[in-house]
């Protein structure tokens, strides 16, 4: 039974291209880069929601907002970074702002637009997308190829929790993603909810202006400490040597380095643990605010580990000007926040560090031939496409190493793959379970045992499923991936091309016959 959607044919189709990019964040300026240098002959455009680029970098504005992955490797292959390694929000969006300008990508962006629905049809083979414009224009846009690159997380509000009381506060409870740009922290008490990123950079940021900072977490995180510099890259460029040199050298020492670190967290977890917490325990004073604060009880890189730039956060701790509480909220009261200890914490305002709202497509309605589209009901193809969903590529960045360094490989896969479907005069490819692989184990899209953030295991029953053996695995290792994804073979049985030549199917229910058991009786772990 088909679904009841606006029929984005009743639109009028402003603009059709060959491929469209969603989002002009990091990956879709990335992918971008890489149409108009490797598809000169294929028109695109990029949609992007918001009123300019950056994504993240736009959407986060609270004072002291930075990278916690650096610039070398989160900065493209193919545009030097040359600043610090730990980059502001401004810097990262004038680089950005520099790679737009300097290849004119200006002329491929439209702002203000919103996708809604993006909707197939096998008859015309091409996507219809509902575009909804920042001045209430409705409109369809036309695409053969559709390339997803507006991240995984809602950008109009973060996750924000309920509190038992919440209610009765009397002071200000705003989420970072939100940050009121008049917020004035004069002289105001403030208690800080999480240890994550984005607590870890706001806290030095504001805690001059406070009365007092509270950082308060239910659990401790992992931290890296150390100067922001790079001294390789320093050491380099005394030598004046080039900078496209510097910083490809630079990226492979870092990248190596990454490595080497994620491999010591399995096998010498305890070893990675003891480094890490003796770079800590060289700010704070207290061994016993050590034990209760800074000792994570699981194994490092299991979730993000933090880079604390010149130990920022520590010394504004030891300087008294913010402290740390680890507990639990009981509930919130007119005056603050109290602990289940019996603690009541004095606050002005309240800031929800508490993450992200993970979202699927950019919660954008998906149809297939006019049949709603679950992506949890697929399976990834090498993390980037899915089964029974043609033309389609969804960039999803690592989690243990820079974002851009998969965008950069996904983009040169999709312009491989683009040329080739047009050499082979082919109208679509879609990822398609082969026979043996009918009764393959499924997964969730990444095994909660290798990484579990608050927001994935808020919401990983929404993504995508990764099977157990190539290509449907959704691997996120940038260190095997360099090597495969140049290398994927654009013929290989998985990916199932269709001509215009070729008598056209009625729908795609034959690509999507060989499903998993685990699907089909919805048995997945």
């Amino acid at each position: 039974m088909s679904v009841n959607f606006r029929d984005a044919s009743d639109l009028p189709v402003k603009e059709s291209y060959d491929v469209v990019i969603v989002g002009a964040g990091i990956s879709g300026i990335g992918a971008a880069y890489h149409m108009q240098r490797e598809c000169k002959d294929q028109s695109f455009v990029v949609l992007e929601m918001q009123d300019t680029f950056g994504g993240t970098w736009n959407t986060h504005r609270y004072p002291g907002v930075r990278s916690d992955s650096d610039l070398y490797t989160f900065g493209y292959e193919f545009k030097p970074w040359t600043g610090a390694p730990i980059a502001s929000g401004k810097e990262i969006l004038d680089y950005l702002g520099e790679v737009i300008s300097e290849n004119d990508l200006q002329q491929r962006i439209r702002y203000g637009h919103k996708i809604n629905g993006a909707h197939w049809s096998s008859q015309e083979n091409r996507w219809t997308l509902d575009v909804e414009r920042s001045d209430g224009e409705t409109f369809a846009v036309s695409s053969r190829f559709l390339w997803m690159c507006q991240g995984y997380y809602r950008h109009s509000e973060g996750y924000l929790p309920r509190w038992n009381g919440d209610e009765t506060f009397e002071g200000q409870i705003i989420h970072p993603q939100n940050w009121p740009q008049d917020l004035d922290l004069t002289n105001k008490r403030v208690v800080v909810i999480g240890s994550g990123a984005t607590a870890a950079s706001l806290i030095p940021a504001i805690a001059d202006t406070c009365q007092h900072v509270t950082l308060l977490q239910r659990s401790p995180g992992y931290y890296r400490t150390g100067r922001n510099l790079n001294e390789l890259a320093d050491s380099l460029r005394q030598l004046e040597i080039d900078e496209a040199w510097i910083h490809e050298i630079v990226r492979r020492r870092v990248l190596f380095d990454q490595h080497a670190l994620a491999k010591r967290t399995f096998k010498d977890p305890d070893g990675v643990q003891a480094e890490l917490l003796a770079g800590v325990a060289a700010f704070v004073r207290d061994p016993a605010d050590m034990t209760s604060h800074f000792t994570p009880d699981y194994r490092p890189w299991s979730q993000r580990i933090l880079f604390v730039p010149d130990g920022d956060l520590f010394k504004t701790i030891a300087s008294g000007k913010a402290s740390v509480k680890t507990d639990q909220i009981e509930c919130f009261t007119a005056s603050g926040v109290q602990l289940q200890s019996g603690e009541l914490l004095q606050a002005d305002v309240v800031v929800a560090a508490t993450g992200f709202n993970l979202n699927v497509m950019g919660d954008a309605l998906f149809t297939i031939d006019g049949e709603p589209l679950d992506f949890a009901r697929t399976v990834t193809y090498r993390g980037m496409m899915f089964t029974g969903v043609p033309n389609f590529v969804w960039v999803f960045g690592y989690f243990r190493a820079a974002w851009t360094m998969r965008v950069d490989l996904i983009s040169k896969f999709v312009c491989r793959l683009l040329i080739h479907m047009n050499k082979i005069e082919a109208a679509r490819v879609t990822p398609t379970l082969r026979e043996e692989d009918r009764d393959m184990p499924l997964s969730p899209w990444i095994s909660p045992d290798n990484f579990n953030p608050g927001y994935l295991n808020r919401s990983i029953h929404l993504l995508p499923k990764s099977g157990n053996r190539p290509p449907w695995e959704n691997k996120q290792d940038y260190w095997v991936e360099k090597d495969e994804f140049p290398n994927i073979d654009l013929c290989e049985p998985a990916l199932l091309y269709e001509g215009r030549k070729e008598k056209q199917r009625s729908d795609l229910s034959s690509a999507r016959l060989v499903k998993p058991q685990a699907i089909r009786e919805g048995n997945v772990q």
